[in-house]
């Protein structure tokens, strides 16, 4: 296969509409035929409907401990945003490439797969794993089942690099995020009788109400290495009612809980199910035994915690200097690698500020520098000195 430059595979990788409700099969199937170009088998695992697919590959020895180049193949959705051009498809314009996914994060993989000819040039002292995966933008969905095939191993990676956009500066830590879908049934009438009907919106603002004081509470814990320094809490999402006329009958609310490190999430969710359970459902059962709340899991993934070892230290000594405590705010599968055992930072191309938005891009210098970070660490792994 012709050896094809990080800005061309960026362009191909664009092309594909992986926005997480769509299949990313198609894309799969040109990583998979890139790579087989250069004599490496890949695997694919599926999800449950067979619709989209995890991709794993290796390339160098797999008696050691190597490292994984970690990142996702969905992006977000473009709908009811106004873009200059064509979101798929690739745009340069003043030293930016636009495009969706250019920021968040296809720039990472296409520069991970530019550098495929280099990590088969030579034999490696140390595996390179290839970790490509799906849903990450709608809760980290397709990780944990790519993880277990490295207990098929005879041994766990020594470290993982999770591409997401940092410009490039190594993150040891964000929070984790745990989200609830919060369904009220209670019971409808005229609104002429409103006595002899159960409010389903008014007791969902009274959950909502327990959870704003929640969210006061939370901001007493905190730690000063994160921006907001205390777990957050919010409710994003809230639907419910028929008619101004009718007593409605049903009520659903989407909240999300981000956790500092060592911040039981769970637990929360389980203390305000029983206050419903003891404060609101026998109000309402006393006018219909029919009254319900019920909490169903939406999506979660742990936080990363800062964590160092040898492999690490040396990885760190490839990139610039940085804060040894630096954090982000959003979250990644990095949570699920180290929580599988698989020391972890974060730390790709471009910035956060740049993704899910219209407009999304990508400066050709931040693509230069992952470039370059990515050379030194194949010409590493090739070295008697290779971390190990």
């Amino acid at each position: 296969m012709n050896n094809l430059g990080t800005r061309e595979l960026l362009a191909d990788l664009i092309a594909f509409d992986t926005v997480s409700r769509n299949s990313n099969l198609a894309l799969m199937a040109y990583i998979q035929n890139y790579l087989a170009g250069f004599g490496i088998s890949s695997q694919l695992i599926p999800d449950a409907q067979g619709e989209k697919a995890n991709l794993l590959a290796v390339i160098g020895p797999q008696d050691r401990a190597g490292i994984v180049l970690s990142g996702h193949t969905d992006v977000v959705p473009v709908d009811g945003q106004q873009w200059a051009s064509d979101p798929f498809c690739l745009q340069e314009r003043e030293g930016r490439l636009y495009g969706r996914g250019t920021a968040d994060m296809k720039s990472w993989l296409a520069a991970v797969l530019a550098l495929v000819p280099e990590l088969v040039a030579q034999p490696l002292r140390l595996p390179v794993w290839l970790a490509f995966s799906y849903d990450e933008e709608v809760g980290c969905k397709g990780v944990p089942t790519l993880l277990t095939c490295f207990d098929q191993q005879p041994l766990l990676p020594a470290a993982c690099i999770v591409g997401e956009p940092t410009e490039m500066r190594p993150i040891f830590g964000h929070k984790g995020k745990i989200a609830f879908r919060c369904e009220v049934t209670g019971h409808a009438t005229h609104s002429a009788y409103t006595p002899q009907g159960v409010n389903a919106i008014e007791y969902a603002v009274r959950i909502i109400q327990q959870l704003m004081a929640l969210a006061e509470k939370l901001k007493l814990q905190q730690n000063l290495a994160f921006d907001p320094p205390f777990s957050t809490l919010q409710t994003g999402v809230i639907r419910g009612g028929e008619a101004l006329n009718i007593v409605p009958a049903s009520c659903q609310f989407d909240f999300e809980i981000r956790t500092l490190p060592g911040v039981d999430a769970r637990q929360l969710v389980a203390a305000l199910q029983v206050w419903c359970q003891q404060q609101l459902l026998p109000e309402m059962q006393r006018i219909s035994a029919d009254c319900r709340i019920t909490f169903s899991p939406l999506s979660h993934y742990p936080g990363l915690e800062p964590s160092t070892t040898t492999m690490i230290d040396e990885l760190l000594s490839l990139l610039a200097p940085a804060d040894a405590l630096s954090t982000v705010a959003f979250g990644t599968e990095g949570g699920l690698f180290q929580q599988h055992g698989i020391p972890t930072l974060v730390c790709g191309p471009g910035a956060m500020a740049q993704g899910h938005k219209p407009d999304e891009f990508i400066s050709l210098d931040q693509l230069a520098e992952c470039e370059a970070f990515l050379r030194r660490l194949c010409r590493s792994l090739q070295t008697t000195g290779a971390p190990g």
